[in-house]
């Protein structure tokens, strides 16, 4: 990506004092984590997001304004259009509170947690702390969901495995992002928050970070510099005119089968060089990119205000909605059902109930709670879910399973006329067939594959398709729909043992059938299947994402 190509340099250079803005960005975030809340809560409607706060309108309305021009500025530089989600596969976005309150929802006791995202089709959620606006350089809340978002958007718009350095340069890239009050937005900013990682903490080498093997080998116990070191290199390789195109080569290089390094190699030249400047750089004024309004439209905001007896409710559909086990599922269900007495009339207090019922195992209550949601309002998706939730939990112990499931596939049908586009109806039709045992029609392996294309940040679809795609001898194929979730970079164990099946699939001829058990024997993975709930991922951020 050439940034100068996309738009101008914006006028003079942002100086870069590492230490002293670290010290200061503490005390600036302790002092804003002691905001008071308040009583009512909205929801704000966009293009790309559904935003819950108990703040003003004012400064509801401007957080999703600045969301969505972050989104359009991706866009603009990465000049890739994402294809715009369904309502019910935008990011929601959950205002909790303070970074004690983040802390305690995210079940970490980290005092660096300042916020978390689940990627999940039709259920993708972000939980930060209370919205806060500055027209300098971001909170650290803030900062967290727009790395977090940057991955969103990047593996959304390609199916590229971007390596790891890649993939946290960008994200901190463009997280690194300023909102000014007179709108518009500066991205590529000199990553302040990392300012304390790049000069205190252990280095890592060039060559470290283009080899993550290496870096693994190499690396220590304690922090090291590895996210700061990842943006410093995307960071130059964007600005620096010398080094114009070599970001883009290098990505085409990795692309053509090339490793990391060789690529490095070949697009950056004598890396001993590019290590040489990078640590030069770091002690440079840096520049940043300035977008005025006008390159960066945006669709329209709306806000709800929220019922009495939704607002009562938002903090037990946040605790539902983080996922709970069996003794905070009991928890949560006891004040759902205290706020439901209150409200028996209200769409969205019911909706949760429903929710709550079903996190507790009890499916017939929650059918109950669905199907007095969607009589008073219709229109409101999340009832049909949960009804079909547990309709297809009941199937399994059915006496009849085929008649119990085509039961289960009413709601999911259902959703599926009010929102055509919705991921979890396609995914339900392809388990309709699967848990009975029965081979799925064609029309339904191509449902799940659309699922996966309309949710490609769902790492644990794309796994699900691609256990389809190898049974059904796509050995090409799956390798594609694997390869993202290889170079995950918070993919962790899972991402090990995807690398492992698809060393496999590299000597495995076009055509050959691979089962679960084969995949036990040669390159030895968790056995997978279609989840009650879609998607199993949970990146927490902190000060090491």
């Amino acid at each position: 990506m050439s940034a100068s190509a996309v738009l101008g340099r914006t006028n003079g250079a942002i100086t870069m004092v590492f230490a002293r803005l670290f010290a200061s960005l503490l005390l600036t975030f302790a002092f804003l984590g002691a905001a008071p809340a308040r009583a009512d809560w909205y929801e704000a409607s966009s293009d790309h997001f559904v935003i819950y706060a108990d703040d003003s309108e004012k400064d509801i309305r401007r957080y999703a304004q600045n969301l969505e021009r972050f989104h359009a500025a991706m866009e603009l530089l990465t000049r890739r259009k994402v294809e715009k989600p369904s309502p019910s596969n935008r990011v929601v976005i959950f205002a909790v509170g303070s970074q004690r309150d983040i802390r305690k929802l995210s079940g970490r006791k980290s005092r660096y947690v300042a916020g978390f995202y689940r990627p999940r089709a039709g259920a993708s959620r972000a939980f930060v702390q209370d919205i806060r606006h500055k027209s300098g350089y971001p909170d650290f809340s803030t900062i967290v969901l727009l790395h977090e978002y940057a991955h969103h958007f990047l593996i959304s718009q390609s199916r590229f495995g971007m390596p790891r350095w890649l993939n946290e340069g960008a994200a901190e890239f463009f997280a690194s992002a300023s909102f000014p009050n007179k709108g518009g937005i500066q991205i590529g900013l000199p990553a302040q928050h990392r300012a304390n990682e790049l000069f205190n903490s252990a280095d890592v080498s060039i060559y470290e970070l283009l080899d993550h093997e290496l870096y693994e080998r190499n690396r220590g116990k304690g922090y090291d510099a590895f996210y700061g070191r990842s943006w410093l290199l995307y960071h130059y390789l964007t600005f620096n005119d010398d080094r114009q195109g070599q970001l883009s080569k290098y990505q085409a290089e990795v692309l053509s089968g090339l490793s990391s390094l060789e690529a490095g190699e070949k697009a950056f030249g004598d890396l001993d060089q590019l290590e040489k400047e990078l640590r030069s750089y770091l002690r440079k004024r840096m520049p940043g990119l300035g977008l005025a309004p006008e390159r960066l439209p945006i669709g329209e905001v709306t806000l709800r205000k929220l019922p009495k007896g939704e607002a009562e409710m938002m903090p037990i559909r946040i605790r539902s909605q983080r996922g709970v086990d069996e003794e905070t599922a009991a928890e949560v269900l006891e004040d759902a059902r205290k706020i439901a007495a209150k409200y028996p009339g209200d769409a969205g207090v019911l909706s949760a109930l429903a929710e709550a019922e079903y996190d507790a195992g009890n499916d017939a209550e929650a059918i109950a709670a669905a199907d007095a949601a969607i009589a008073i309002d219709p229109a409101r998706t999340n009832p049909y879910v949960q009804k079909g939730y547990a309709l297809f939990r009941i199937a399994r112990d059915a006496e009849d399973e085929k008649a119990a499931i085509d039961l289960a596939m009413k709601p999911f049908s259902q959703l599926n006329k009010i929102e055509n586009d919705h991921p979890l109806p396609l995914i339900y039709y392809y388990r309709s067939y699967a848990q009975r045992g029965v081979e799925p029609p064609e029309n339904a392996k191509h449902a799940l594959e659309r699922a996966a294309e309309l949710a490609p940040f769902d790492k644990g679809l794309w796994m699900q398709a691609a256990m389809m795609q190898m049974r059904e001898g796509k050995i090409a194929i799956a390798k594609s729909s694997l390869q993202p979730i290889a170079s995950d970079p918070h993919g962790g164990n899972r991402a090990e043992r995807v690398k492992n099946i698809i060393a496999l699939l590299d000597k495995t001829e076009e055509g050959t059938v691979i089962t679960g058990r084969d995949l036990a024997v040669t390159a030895p993975v968790a056995q997978v299947s279609v989840p009650a709930v879609p998607g199993d991922d949970d990146s927490d951020g902190g000060a090491d994402e």
